[in-house]
């Protein structure tokens, strides 16, 4: 960055002398390819030079909690993380307990995924330290900045070890390969401030008794006046447990549909107007259409990125994407998925045959209906392979597969996939839109709608389809007292930075209330 140049404009844009200039502070940079002339856009703060900028928050603040009030925090993922930060800047002793295992030991379940076809369902790519994100691309782009100081949390990462670009860039991004050295560092600060780390600790059961949360978890119980639950958007069994207490717990609109692939060179050429890339980085898109009435829209785009297994249950096909910082492969992957609401599974299981599905409704309605896509998925493969299909080949008829295997595309998914009819795979009223929308994207994309373009199914972890309700004053669940349900498993957020700032409001929340 030119900062002389920086100055120069800013004061321009003060309408003052550079030299009444005092310190000025690169907020965002964003590259803006919509015309032919490519270029990058700078968004500036600066004051005067008898000013001062506002002073810069960060959630690294050390402080010796060792015999501070207990606060169990369940889930290592960024909400839990970062509430546990909060908690130690307030005096509370953190007490986190992750069902799955550190990020080291994480990375060789995972591994076992494709090398051998076994699963871990408490160690995987959504469950472990660092929670889903970690493994998962590392992108931090929210439009959450009414939750709070998004910069804050950018700072407190960089704070830990990521590279201070992600400060600047628009569509900030740390990497799959760096973001679980950073992890690592903010779990060592945690314990070294008196915190307490517990893995293979998943949570099975919670009580309370008088003012005292008793929570059994691993092998092991643990107690405390107050939980932050932060458990993330695939743990079924917390769900499971609320519905089985009778705790209140409410059905939420999810999205789902298919990983499409394509070759990251003819994405580039699209979105650089059929230019050569050069120095520029791997181009990314954004896409969002109407189709009967939902939604239907890209999700977690990833430039130069891979698709990877994401099942946390046996006998299940989950896709999902990710991307390591230099964001190099020869593939472009992205969630291309439609709104499902409440009515939408309810009629789904109304015309079913059987008589249990029919009479599922709320939240266990949602639930199943997740569940028996990504076990159809897993039926029709007969592994963690990916029933897959070409773009070209899905649109045009649901009776028509793409020949064999051997002729779909190359794919950086390394179970492999199936070929087969994904009309047969996911739900008709999902498949419908999904055919509807790829067309309409092409006029948007000229390009986008290729035979080059493989879609593998399914795509079902975009956010929780439930949520466990809270008292928006409080942050306490309306029934519970001391209970904070937050992140992405409570409902309430969707990626990294939005699900920090909703750990951070949580344990800002549970800290007033202490007092």
């Amino acid at each position: 960055i030119d900062e002389e140049l920086v100055r120069k404009q800013a004061a321009q844009a003060m309408g003052v002398p550079a030299a009444k200039v005092g310190d000025v502070e690169v907020l965002r940079r964003s590259l803006d390819a919509r015309s032919k002339n490519v270029l990058y856009r700078y968004r500036v703060e600066a004051a005067l030079a008898d000013e001062k900028l506002p002073e810069r928050i960060s959630y690294r603040q050390p402080r010796d909690v060792s015999g501070g009030t207990s606060v169990i925090v369940a889930g290592a993922g960024p909400a839990g993380m970062f509430a546990a930060l909060v908690l130690i800047a307030n005096g509370f002793k953190p007490i986190i307990l992750e069902r799955g295992k550190d990020v080291h030991k994480r990375k060789y379940d995972i591994a076992a995924i494709s090398q051998k076809g076994t699963l871990n369902e408490d160690s995987n790519y959504c469950f472990g330290e660092g929670g889903a994100g970690t493994f998962s691309d590392g992108k931090l782009y929210t439009r959450s900045n009414k939750k709070g100081d998004v910069r804050a949390v950018l700072r407190t990462f960089v704070d830990f070890g990521a590279d201070p670009v992600i400060l600047l860039d628009a569509h900030a991004h740390i990497g799959s390969d760096k973001l679980p050295a950073i992890v690592e560092s903010i779990r060592e600060y945690i314990i070294d401030c008196g915190g307490e780390y517990h893995f293979d600790a998943r949570v099975t059961s919670m009580q309370r008794h008088g003012r005292t949360w008793k929570v059994e978890a691993g092998s092991a119980q643990y107690e405390a006046p107050y939980i932050i639950l932060a458990t993330g958007h695939s743990a079924t069994d917390i769900y499971r447990m609320f519905i089985d207490n009778k705790w209140l717990v409410e059905p939420k609109g999810f999205a789902l549909g298919v990983r499409v692939e394509h070759p990251q060179g003819l994405i580039d050429r699209i979105q650089y107007h059929g230019r050569d890339r050069g120095r520029l980085p791997a181009a990314e898109y954004s896409l969002v259409e109407q189709v009967d009435g939902r939604g239907v829209f890209s999700f977690c785009m990833c430039p130069g990125g891979v698709l990877v297994p994401s099942s946390t249950e046996d006998r299940t096909v989950v896709t999902n994407g990710m991307s390591n910082s230099a964001r190099n492969s020869k593939w472009a992957n992205s969630g291309i998925v439609t709104s499902v609401e409440q009515e939408d599974v309810e009629r789904f299981f109304a015309v079913s045959e059987d008589k249990a599905l029919r009479a599922l409704k709320g939240p266990e309605a949602m639930l199943e209906f997740r569940r028996m896509v990504e076990a159809r998925c897993y039926e029709v493969s007969g592994s963690f392979k990916a029933p897959a299909q070409t773009m070209t080949d899905f649109v045009r008829t649901s009776k028509k597969k793409s020949a064999t295997t051997g002729t779909l595309p190359r794919t950086s998914y390394s179970p492999g996939v199936v070929s087969s009819d994904l009309g047969e795979v996911l739900p008709d009223f999902v498949a419908d839109r999904l055919r509807k929308a790829f067309l309409l994207f092409d006029k948007k994309m000229k390009g986008f709608y290729t035979s080059d373009a493989l879609l593998l199914a399914v795509e079902s972890r975009t956010s929780s389809p439930v949520r466990i309700p809270r008292d928006p004053q409080t942050m306490q669940h309306p029934e519970l007292e001391g209970l904070y349900p937050c992140g992405e498993g409570a409902g309430y957020s969707g990626g990294i930075v939005s699900s920090a700032l909703d750990g951070i409001n949580a344990a800002c929340a549970l800290a007033q209330a202490a007092l």
